[in-house]
């Protein structure tokens, strides 16, 4: 084949075929690294402009990771680099902290959430950027880092907005009224969804700037989100009980009342409901609106709607379930939707009761045995006669279930005596139980200590003094944690090396002794930071330790309280536990298992029996051993010891 302009003619076709494969956008985008070639198809001078040529093309198909300006706080619009963790070019790891984000509420590290190479910092150190702004771009191979950095080059934030542009083209057009859109936030640097626990105003309401309107459940804790402008929720899109991914719409706000019936069908197009009625539609019995919703809460509602269930999709799901007629169900939502929680409280007798199956009311023809078709296929494939299965569905019918317990593939319901002459058997849980967020958080964190080398050290404490001193104190409102917290910081001045970390390049020193203490609450496990803790005197830790703790019930702990932390302590000694072994929390160099004290009868000279009681305390320490070594922990412990043994100058 002939060459043209230069061009061996295989050489050409490849060409051809590339161009005709990529399509007329990505010959424009040809054109634009090669100004001598237009979109039009002109004969490429040299060999070497193909390969040129080739190898832009080749670069638009490498994967770039962008990543965002993280929220990390329900307040923060925009974020302050304070520094990067790693340099362009550098291999990251998912979970490895990459940089520090100045928010209006603290300095935190930002993780990574994909392995890859750090291609391209957009928004350098001391720069600003918006929340959600991409400020780096990762790539996902390392022979890829030139073309995602030329590629990323003065298209920071340009390429997040040309992506959404076509999304928000292809769906509903928003109303022309004046209005701001509720997204979920992330309330942490490794949060991906958040779940709705509860909406603290219903559509309609005013809201101000500044005002909390729903509860979120992160993977961390149950945060309060507040509204960014004054106005009035006009649409509720994630009801309560239901998870949607961080950046998702939740709500809708109007900046004024009016334009509440054109937001809610415009809410419809983004949750996916079918639309709601027209505004004109709406506004046309204003006078009858509100004593509809005031008997909406305490109506059926079926009978308030001319027998249309207003239901949440959990709700409906929850209903199936437990066995509750949601027909029954009186709704305390917004309009009287029903929620989870009305399901939950008609379920457990609060509400209304469950609906007792209906007695069969039809007979089957002579010689006829009434069953589903699943049921008659499975009787055939056991081989069972009908005729012997007991049907317990609608009309007496044989279903399925009732085939799967004849043969033993299911477990039959236990029948609960009905004359109450026989106690009513316990009821064990049975079946898969979603994680909660934060059950979600400590299954991951316990997951990632695995690949951590650690050994573990364990000694008695003689607690005498140490109990004696704790009693003097305990009228000023100082708690065991308190002192524990004092004892262990006073060690680690001594012994720094177990309030390390490490790191690849080496041991890194934390030099503030910030000590964390597992408490566990319902549905999960967090720990609340002490910070300072060998600077502060005991009272002051007291006080302070008392109000984290009525924060982690609560579910209000901000990120900077519960993890922060460069050393835990683990304390079972209240329920009785006589040694155990605590699992060292990623990030960190040592915990501390704080076992119950208990007492020995050990020989004494000079007591008049030559014997007395003294109380003693195993604890046990777990360590990195990539940084902290055997005689480290045994120094440690042994310096534990003695502040225990001799606490006066604790107080």
């Amino acid at each position: 084949m002939k060459s043209i302009a230069g061009i061996p003619g295989t050489a050409l076709i490849c060409f051809l075929s590339l161009l005709s494969w990529e399509g007329a956008q990505h010959i424009t985008a040809v054109s634009a690294f090669i100004p001598s070639v237009p979109y039009t198809t002109q004969v490429l001078p040299t060999n070497d402009a193909l390969t040129d040529t080739l190898r832009c093309a080749t670069s638009l198909h490498a994967e770039a990771i962008k990543i965002t300006m993280p929220a990390l706080s329900s307040t923060m619009k925009e974020g302050r680099v304070v520094s990067w963790l790693k340099a362009e070019g550098e291999e990251i790891e998912a979970g490895e902290a990459i940089m520090v984000v100045e928010s209006d509420k603290a300095d935190m590290d930002v993780e990574a959430f994909e392995d890859g190479f750090l291609a391209k910092i957009l928004t350098e150190e001391g720069e600003t950027a918006e929340v959600g702004a991409v400020v780096a771009l990762v790539a996902t191979e390392e022979k890829d880092i030139a073309a995602v950095a030329t590629r990323g080059a003065g298209s920071g934030t340009a390429s997040a907005t040309a992506e959404e542009a076509p999304a928000a083209a292809g769906g509903v057009e928003p109303p022309d009224v004046e209005f701001s859109q509720l997204d979920m936030p992330a309330l942490s640097s490794t949060m991906k969804e958040g779940k709705v626990v509860s909406w603290l105003k219903d559509e309609g309401d005013s809201v101000e700037s500044g005002e909390a309107i729903m509860v979120v459940e992160s993977d961390k804790a149950d945060m309060d989100v507040e509204a960014f402008d004054d106005g009035f929720i006009a649409a509720i899109i994630t009801d309560e009980g239901e998870a949607t991914n961080v950046g998702s719409p939740v709500a809708l706000i109007a900046a004024n009342k009016a334009d509440i019936p054109a937001l809610k069908a415009y809410a419809a197009s983004l949750s996916g409901a079918p639309a709601a009625a027209a505004p004109a539609a709406a506004s046309a019995v204003p006078a009858t609106a509100s004593p509809a919703k005031a008997d909406s809460n305490a109506a059926s509602p079926a009978a308030a709607t001319g027998g249309r269930v207003i239901a949440s999709p959990l709700a409906k799901k929850m209903a199936i379930e437990m066995g509750v007629d949601i027909n029954t169900v009186a709704g305390t939502g917004p309009q009287g939707r029903i929620t989870a929680a009305d399901v939950q409280s008609a379920a457990f007798g609060s509400g209304t009761k469950k609906v007792a199956a209906a007695k069969p009311s039809w007979t089957p023809a002579a010689g006829v045995i009434a069953a589903t078709p699943t049921a008659r296929v499975l009787a055939k494939k056991a081989k069972l006669d009908l005729a012997s299965i007991e049907g317990t569905g609608e009309f007496g019918r044989v279903t399925a279930d009732d085939v799967q317990i004849a043969t033993g593939t299911k477990k039959a319901k236990r029948k609960v005596a009905a004359n109450g002459s026989a106690p009513a058997p316990i009821v064990m849980p049975e079946g898969l139980v979603p994680f909660t967020g934060m059950q979600r958080a400590v299954s991951n964190n316990m997951i990632a200590t695995m690949d951590c080398p650690v050994f573990r050290a364990s000694r008695e404490i003689n607690m005498d003094a140490f109990n004696a001193l704790y009693q003097s104190v305990k009228p000023k409102g100082v708690t065991v944690s308190a002192l524990l917290a004092k004892a262990v910081a006073k060690a680690i001045e001594k012994h720094p090396i177990v309030n390390s970390s490490f790191r690849e390049e080496g041991t890194f020193f934390n030099k503030d002794i910030n000590i964390a203490m597992a408490v566990a609450i319902k549905g999960g496990l967090i720990t609340p930071v002490l910070k300072y803790a060998n600077e502060r005197d005991v009272i002051e830790l007291g006080e302070n330790w008392k109000e984290l703790v009525g924060k982690a019930k609560s579910g209000t702990l901000s990120p900077d309280e519960y993890n922060s932390g460069t050393f835990t302590i683990s304390n079972m000694g209240m329920f009785g536990v006589s040694q155990f072994d605590a699992i060292l929390p990623a990030g960190q160099g040592g915990i501390l298992a704080v076992a119950g004290t208990q007492e020995f009868i050990v020989p004494d000279e000079q007591a008049i029996l030559g014997m007395k009681k003294i109380s003693k305390m195993t604890v046990t320490l777990t360590c990195d051993h990539r940084q902290i070594y055997g005689a480290d922990a045994a120094l440690f412990l042994r310096t534990l010891n003695d502040i225990m043994s001799n606490p006066e100058k604790l107080v």
